[in-house]
């Protein structure tokens, strides 16, 4: 007898690795396009033009493979969870991986830099992430609003952030780096790399990893911005707080801050008052 969900566990298989295979296809698109202009530019006469285009391909075919190696895998730890092994996995946890290190997250934000949703690797992230929400500061904060990389270690992270760090380091992170995710009009979050390997801030891998997701994952022809079901959009922080405006006869943006206020006072996640919340609870 097959486990339950496995039929659904074939079916996003089926369309990592197709998302997989097609950004192979666009990979050697291209490098073979990187190669026709690579030999133009050995001519005197408008070489510089051939080799800049040349390297912009050589750079979507890095892209491209990137992406691919995240999709598959996606679709393998699918595949061994769907035969009883190991929990349900999270994408996040592939890009973790090809980054060296063992936490990862991914904030998306609009205009004003509210946190819209965010995507994790697993618990670590997920508590740092929260409280970046809760405390309104922090580094994905920090790099989408600033368009650049943010990385701080040690006792600089408490000093940097002077509420979201001593939470930070509470959780037994020690460093953390947050890139901006950009495009040509904006900014619309930053991934976050905690306790990043040495020589991964300014690396290739890093800028490989990161316009993987900025231009294909996420923003692509084949583009899944709930990463496999992997996105939380905090739905029940959203929903409690327009609970709680009716119940306390206050603003949506009041009773959201009186939720991430009690989150931050009882040291846990507005997840979790949001559903005390929805349960009924009388205190809140």
């Amino acid at each position: 007898m097959e486990p339950q969900g496995y039929d659904e566990a074939l079916g996003v298989v089926a369309t990592a690795r197709g998302r997989a295979a097609r950004a192979l296809e666009r990979a050697e698109r291209a490098a073979a396009a990187a190669e026709r202009h690579e030999r133009l530019a050995a001519d005197p006469e408008g070489g510089e033009f051939h080799a800049h285009i040349a390297e912009t391909h050589r750079r979507s075919a890095a892209c491209h493979r990137s992406s691919a190696a995240l999709h598959a895998a996606f679709a393998d730890r699918t595949v061994a969870w769907a035969r009883g092994k190991g929990s349900r996995p999270r994408f996040m946890t592939g890009v973790a991986d090809a980054l060296g290190t063992e936490s990862a997250a991914i904030t998306l934000v609009d205009s004003t830099q509210n946190q819209l949703a965010v995507a994790v690797s697993g618990e670590p992230a997920l508590a740092a992430q929260d409280l970046e929400y809760v405390l309104g500061e922090g580094p994905c904060r920090e790099a989408s609003y600033r368009r650049r990389p943010v990385h701080s270690a040690g006792d600089e992270i408490e000093r940097r952030w002077p509420g979201y760090g001593p939470g930070l380091t509470s959780l037994g992170i020690t460093s953390v780096l947050a890139v901006p995710l950009e495009t040509q009009t904006g900014c619309f979050g930053a991934l976050a790399v905690f306790d990043p390997r040495p020589g991964l801030v300014g690396s290739a891998g890093l800028a490989e990893v990161t316009d993987a997701l900025t231009r294909i994952v996420l923003l692509g022809p084949d583009a899944d911005p709930e990463l496999y079901g992997g996105t939380d959009h905090r739905e029940a922080v959203q929903q409690a707080s327009g609970v709680l405006s009716v119940r306390v006869d206050c603003s949506i943006s009041d009773a959201l801050a009186l939720i991430k206020a009690r989150a931050f006072a009882e040291e846990t996640t507005t997840e979790a008052i949001a559903r005390r919340i929805l349960d009924g609870d009388p205190y809140l």
